[in-house]
């Protein structure tokens, strides 16, 4: 059952939090990767749905990523595994956060042919979040498929998320993050592939430098992210798609019904 916990190792305690990711092998049932497979196929290109698809077939952030999010809000077999204490409950044991709180998720596939790569980037600079605790936001990414260097699998600079204050990089027209000021002590050489089975995930703080190979394969390469916030965190004012018109100010916790604490 979704709602049932995985006791995950010290080992995966020490290396995530030493280095801002880790790899978690099978944390779906064969089941469930069948339901959740089934479920994020019926929810893309939901026309007029609660949730967002981010571009369309031929646009130019389609051949980085085919994108929708808050899935969770459009189907409920999606809210299930969304809002399931499993993986909230798995990023608290990482964390050691005293409380978890949804921020939003993605459906990400990568789709075949004309695909590009995401580009070396940091998360925590796109989300609304007051910068005074940068350890606040992270993410878990499950694959759906499995995943190595030719259909899309992610790769990550270990200890990157202790560097500060980086723009965002535009993933459409990529520009190089080793490049900015401060991001120079950062060694791209040092990154570990993450090539997974279909049913493992990986999670990783906001801060820390990952990047994902282009889809080659002939099918699309599909994962399930979900953002997951520190319970308190503080909303910075800046605008984004899943805080606009909920009539928050800079200063107010990130709290609600959209937004529900998990863990």
């Amino acid at each position: 059952m979704l709602n049932s916990k995985i006791q995950l190792t010290n080992e995966h305690v020490e290396f995530y939090r030493e280095n801002g990711f880790v790899q978690i092998d099978n944390i779906l049932s064969p089941e469930e990767l069948a339901e959740l497979r089934q479920y994020m196929d019926e929810t893309m290109n939901n026309q007029g749905a609660r949730g967002l698809q981010t571009d369309q077939a031929g646009g130019a952030y389609y051949k980085v990523l085919n994108q929708r999010v808050n899935t969770w809000r459009d189907h409920g077999g999606m809210a299930r595994f969304v809002l399931g204490e499993r993986f909230a409950d798995m990023g608290k044991q990482l964390t050691g956060f005293e409380g978890i709180r949804l921020f939003h998720d993605h459906a990400l596939l990568k789709m075949p042919g004309d695909s590009k790569v995401t580009p070396w980037h940091q998360d925590r600079p796109y989300w609304p979040i007051k910068d005074t605790d940068p350890m606040v936001a992270f993410s878990i990414w499950i694959a759906l498929d499995d995943v190595d260097e030719n259909n899309g699998c992610m790769m990550f600079v270990p200890k990157s998320q202790k560097i500060r204050n980086l723009k965002g990089v535009d993933l459409v027209t990529p520009e190089d993050i080793f490049s900015q000021e401060g991001a120079r002590d950062a060694d791209r050489n040092t990154a570990v592939i993450c090539r997974m089975k279909a049913g493992s995930c990986t999670f990783h703080d906001g801060m820390t430098f990952h990047f994902a190979h282009a889809n080659n394969s002939e099918k699309p390469r599909r994962a399930l992210a979900i953002i997951f916030l520190k319970d308190g965190t503080i909303y910075n004012g800046t605008g984004h798609v899943c805080t606009d018109g909920l009539g928050w100010e800079a200063g107010d916790k990130i709290q609600g019904g959209l937004m529900p604490k998990l863990a």
